[in-house]
């Protein structure tokens, strides 16, 4: 999977870490947040969702705890939707 992630083409509407975010898999998360195309703060475009805001809601408390951990994000900007 490292290796996948590190050669993929990322799409940049931030779809790849919103689906580890909202799905627990926070070994996937972490490795496309090494990566400089991929934004933490992306929302989703269908829901206006962030990858913050996905892992909260799903109870998924290590990815929060990554996404949180990052200078990058901001838990203010982690649900556009509201």
């Amino acid at each position: 999977m490292k290796l996948l992630l590190e050669r993929a083409d990322v799409n940049p509407n931030g779809t790849p870490l919103i689906l580890a975010a909202e799905n627990g898999y926070e070994g996937i998360a972490k490795l496309l947040l090494k990566r400089d195309d991929v934004g933490p703060n992306t929302p989703s475009v269908i829901l206006c969702q962030t990858p913050l805001s996905w892992a909260a809601e799903s109870g998924h408390e290590g990815i929060v705890r990554l996404l949180l951990g990052r200078k990058d994000v901001s838990p203010d900007n982690s649900n556009k939707s509201s």
